[in-house]
């Protein structure tokens, strides 16, 4: 399993990127797109919408079940990946790069500290 030590983890399985600009980018990890199986729909919140943290903000659907997208901190939909709309494999092949979900602005620094770093993400990950 992949778990890159320049992110941020949820217990929820979601990947967190601070970016330069102090937006952050998220979506799901290695470890979650494994477990769900072959992706096939993405529902994914609106540029614009206010997301707090760990409020289900959409859904990824793939052949085995259908499991919901947890916003990992407070903030402002900035950006979504259109992407994942026609192509939600993606996901799948690519989950840290171009299977990225939403970017956030606007975002509450204090609750960054409350994320795993990829060392306590991947016990979480051993201990299931």
């Amino acid at each position: 399993m992949n778990t890159p030590s320049d992110l941020k983890y949820t217990k929820e399985h979601e990947w967190v990127k601070i970016e330069a600009d102090g937006a952050v980018t998220f979506g799901i990890t290695d470890f979650a797109q494994s477990a769900l199986g072959d992706v096939v729909f993405t529902n994914l919140p609106k540029v614009g919408d206010k997301l707090s943290a760990g409020q289900t903000c959409g859904e990824v659907e793939s052949t085995k079940s259908v499991s919901d997208i947890y916003s990992p901190v407070t903030g402002v939909v900035k950006e979504v990946n259109e992407t994942l709309a026609n192509k939600p494999e993606i996901l799948n092949s690519d989950p840290y790069g171009s299977g990225w979900m939403v970017k956030l602005s606007g975002v509450n620094e204090s609750e960054l500290s409350a994320l795993l770093d990829a060392e306590g993400y991947t016990k979480l990950t051993q201990a299931n």
